[in-house]
């Protein structure tokens, strides 16, 4: 029984030749050979058909998933602009892939698409489900929700929202030769593996709470019956007017929203996206009618802490096995990576230190994360996969 993984990133401007460059290194990394599946994360720059091509030419047709990113991330730190592959190989796992297409026609539906057209190419029974959807053209949870339906309630399912330079324009994403966008790539892992993850955020409450006294699922129209957009006038005296000029998220990156669940030791982090002429706020996914919310703040700090313990939990979930991660994929809010600045890089050689140096990594920043509540892939009874904003998630694979 054997897993093997490599990691390449390309920075050269021509397309194809980049998909080449990044597959090759990440073959050469494995150890060589042909790799069982391909993960890639590249920049909206590049042409998608080109790097595609290319990387599929490198990998001998290789099956491949992946989407467009915020930035890519590999044990050497932070990129932008670049193209990043992970090349795996294992006799012990397997690994199918499959897409749900038109989230905007209907989010849940897409989310149960992708997972029925991944189950249904699996000889074995999937053990965990990765995913990367689109959440500009439909609701985050809604998209996991589907997922569930599919695959149980109880099932862990990890993954990051497709991105596009933080320009909220429009994502792609990536099944083998095709190149779609509105849609949500899944992959699905079955076979003898051990597996650990790691979820946290590092984001505090600094407002009373508040009611959600109407909204209609991702947008949230009134709070304590005043317009949304009030929570944000209040605190920081701009005028609605202003907020409408750019995408609230840009503002709200470090002030997002923290919504209330049972059984989460942390506030589930919701992102205002963009606000109307009516004051209403237009989330990342929905913030349900009645719920409790407070404004919430970042920072370095706090966020390091944050993933520093993200990887202590995964990394506990092999030592209770003994075995050792073989690798790394890492979905972080495009959030953190703004909040971090030029410090990036601090960030994720913190949890490198933590999980080892020697471990492959390949992740992104993302638009929103998906992860089972806690991190928590081993017990099936206690497992509550969810949809997160500004939050780092870890997902590693052992023997």
């Amino acid at each position: 029984m054997s897993i093997k993984a490599g990691v390449g990133l390309s920075k050269e401007s021509d397309s194809n030749k980049a998909g080449q460059e990044a597959c090759r290194a990440a073959i050469d990394e494995m150890g060589g050979g042909t790799p069982d599946v391909t993960v890639v994360f590249a920049s909206v720059e590049h042409d998608q058909e080109e790097m595609l091509k290319g990387i599929r030419e490198a990998s001998g047709g290789a099956p491949l998933v992946g989407c467009t990113d915020a930035g890519e991330i590999t044990n050497d730190g932070p990129a932008k602009g670049g193209v990043g592959v992970m090349a795996i190989q294992s006799d012990s796992v397997e690994f199918t892939t499959g897409i749900g297409k038109d989230i905007k026609a209907g989010a849940r539906e897409a989310g149960k698409a992708v997972a029925v057209d991944v189950q249904s190419k699996a000889k074995e029974a999937l053990r965990a489900f990765i995913m990367f959807p689109d959440v500009l053209t439909g609701n985050g949870a809604d998209i996991v929700r589907g997922v569930l339906d599919e695959l149980g309630q109880n099932f862990p399912v990890i993954g990051g929202a497709a991105g596009d330079d933080f320009l909220f324009e429009k994502t792609y994403e990536y099944h083998n030769d095709e190149v779609v966008s509105g849609a949500v790539i899944g992959m699905g892992l079955a076979g003898k593996f051990s597996m650990g993850a790691g979820v946290r955020h590092g984001w505090l409450p600094i407002s009373p709470p508040m009611k959600v006294t109407k909204s209609e699922g991702s947008v949230v129209h009134e709070l304590d019956g005043r317009p949304a957009v009030s929570i944000y006038e209040d605190y920081f005296g701009s005028e609605a007017e202003e907020l409408r000029k750019e995408p609230l998220a840009r503002m709200a990156i470090t002030y997002p929203l923290g919504l209330k669940v049972p059984d989460l030791e942390e506030y589930l982090i919701r992102d205002p996206i963009t606000v109307d002429e009516k004051g209403a706020i237009t989330c990342a996914a929905e913030i349900p009618e009645g719920s409790e919310i407070r404004l919430m703040i970042g920072s370095k700090e706090k966020a390091q802490d944050a993933a520093r313990d993200a990887a202590k939990k995964l990394m506990g979930d092999f030592e209770a096995v003994g075995t050792k991660p073989k690798f790394l994929l890492m979905f972080n809010c495009i959030a953190r990576e703004k909040l971090f600045a030029q410090h990036a890089n601090d960030e994720i050689q913190a949890v490198m230190n933590i999980i080892g140096k020697d471990v492959p990594l390949l992740g992104f920043y993302t638009y929103g994360e998906q992860a089972p509540i806690g991190g928590e892939v081993r017990n099936p009874e206690k497992i509550s996969s969810r949809f997160y904003n500004e939050t780092v998630v870890m997902f590693a694979i052992g023997e």
